[in-house]
C-alpha cells in the first residue's frame, strides 16, 4: 500500500435505490465497497453507476449492509452471520420481527428514513441521507463496538442518528411512514377511477394534490412484505385516521364552519411544528461517560439522547484494562448536552465534558 492506510471495506447485499445509494456514500468516504445482487443486471447497473466498487463476497469487510425486501432480512442476515465476522446493519422499514428472528450479537438493525420515487441502483445518489433521520434499533444483545461503527458511519452520510425500540419503531413509521403511503395511493387511485369520467380531473390537479400524492409514485414491489410486517401497528393506525375522517366528513356535512376552522388550524400549528432537518451546530461538546463494560449499555444512553432530542455525531469506546469498567467518548451539539449530561448523571453515570474548537 505504499505506506498508506489500507481501505475500509464494505459488503453490501442487495443493489436497489438504498444499497446503492449507501454504496455510492460509502464510496465518497473513501471506502472499497463490494456488493452482490440476486439480479445479476442490478449488479451491473451499479458498477456502471459506480454505487460500488466490484461484484462479489468480500468476507474480510468490516461491515455488510443488507438492503433486501423487508420479508427477507432476517434470513439473508442470519445466513451472512455464519458466514464472516462482520458488522452487520440493514436497511428495512420494520424493525421488531427482525430483531426477533436475529440472534447475532453483531448484527445492528437500521432504518434510513430517506428515499425518492425513482426506482432502482441507477437512481442511487451518495446524499440521499445528508441531514435524513436513520434510526438504529439495537437489541439488548448487541455489541457495543458494534452499534458505535454503524453509528459512526451513518453519521459519516449526514443523517441524524437515533436511537430507538424496534417496537415503538414500528409504531411510529406506521404512523409517519407506510399510513402515508397508503393514503397517498389511495387518494390517488380515486382521483383516477373519478376521471373516467370527468375527464378534466387530473389536468386540474394542482400542487397540493400533486405534493400530497407524490410518494404513491414510489416502487409498489416493497409495500406487501412491509404491510405483512408491519400489519398491527397500520391497521391501528389506519382506523385511527378512519375515525377522524368519519368526524371531518360530519363537520363538512353540518356545515360547522366552527369545527372545521379549529379542526384545520390545530393541523397547521402542528405541521409548523415539525422538525426541520438537522444541521450541525457550530459549538460541539465532548462528553465522557464512564460506564459498565456490559452489554446494552450503549443502546441505553444513545436511546436516551434520542428521548431529549440530543444529536450524536460521533462515539467512540475505550475500554479499561483494569476491571469492568468503560468510557464512552460522544460528541454532542453544544447547545443541548446540558440537559443530556443532567440527565446521566441522574440515573447514576458519572460525566466529564469540554468544548471542542
Amino acid at each position: 500500500m505504499n505506506g498508506q492506510e489500507p481501505l475500509r471495506r464494505a459488503q453490501i447485499v442487495g443493489l436497489g435505490l438504498i444499497g446503492g445509494s449507501v454504496g455510492c456514500a460509502l464510496r465518497e468516504r473513501g471506502w472499497w465497497v463490494t456488493g452482490s445482487d440476486r439480479d445479476a443486471s442490478h449488479e451491473t447497473a451499479a458498477l456502471k453507476r459506480g454505487a460500488i466498487s466490484e461484484v462479489g463476497c468480500d468476507t474480510t469487510a468490516e461491515l455488510c449492509v443488507v438492503a433486501v425486501p423487508v420479508g427477507e432480512i432476517s434470513r439473508v442476515v442470519n445466513e451472512l452471520s455464519a458466514l464472516a465476522d462482520w458488522v452487520i446493519t440493514d436497511v428495512g422499514s420494520v424493525k421488531r420481527p427482525v430483531v426477533e428472528a436475529v440472534s447475532s450479537t453483531r448484527f445492528v438493525p437500521g432504518h434510513p428514513m430517506a428515499g425518492s420515487e425513482q426506482d432502482g441502483v441507477a437512481a442511487s445518489n451518495g446524499s440521499m441521507f445528508h441531514g435524513a433521520v436513520w434510526a438504529l434499533t439495537p437489541s439488548a444483545q448487541t455489541e457495543e463496538q458494534a452499534l458505535a461503527l454503524v453509528h459512526s458511519v451513518v453519521a459519516s452520510f449526514g443523517a441524524e442518528v437515533v436511537t430507538i425500540d424496534p417496537l415503538a419503531h414500528d409504531q411510529v413509521v406506521a404512523m409517519v411512514s407506510h399510513v402515508p403511503h397508503l393514503t397517498a395511493a389511495t387518494l390517488m387511485s380515486l382521483a383516477s377511477e373519478r376521471a373516467v369520467s370527468q375527464t378534466s380531473l387530473l389536468r386540474l390537479a394542482a400542487g397540493g394534490f400533486r405534493d400530497m400524492t407524490r410518494i404513491a409514485a414510489g416502487s409498489p414491489s416493497i409495500w406487501p412484505d412491509i404491510c405483512g410486517e408491519n400489519r398491527v401497528a397500520i391497521v391501528e393506525v389506519l382506523e385511527a385516521l378512519i375515525e377522524d375522517l368519519a368526524e371531518v366528513r360530519d363537520l363538512v356535512a353540518a356545515n360547522n364552519r366552527s369545527g372545521l376552522t379549529s379542526r384545520l388550524e390545530g393541523a397547521r400549528q402542528a405541521r409548523r411544528n415539525l422538525p426541520t432537518t438537522v444541521q450541525r451546530p457550530g459549538d460541539l461538546i465532548e462528553c465522557r461517560i464512564g460506564v459498565p463494560d456490559r452489554p446494552g449499555v450503549l443502546a441505553q444512553v444513545t436511546a436516551l439522547a434520542t428521548s431529549l432530542d440530543v444529536n450524536i455525531y460521533d462515539i467512540e469506546i475505550a475500554h479499561s484494562a483494569e476491571g469492568p469498567q468503560g468510557v464512552l467518548i460522544l460528541v454532542l451539539d453544544g447547545g443541548r448536552a446540558s440537559r443530556f449530561m443532567s440527565a446521566l448523571s441522574a440515573e447514576g453515570f458519572s460525566v466529564a465534558s469540554r468544548e471542542l474548537g
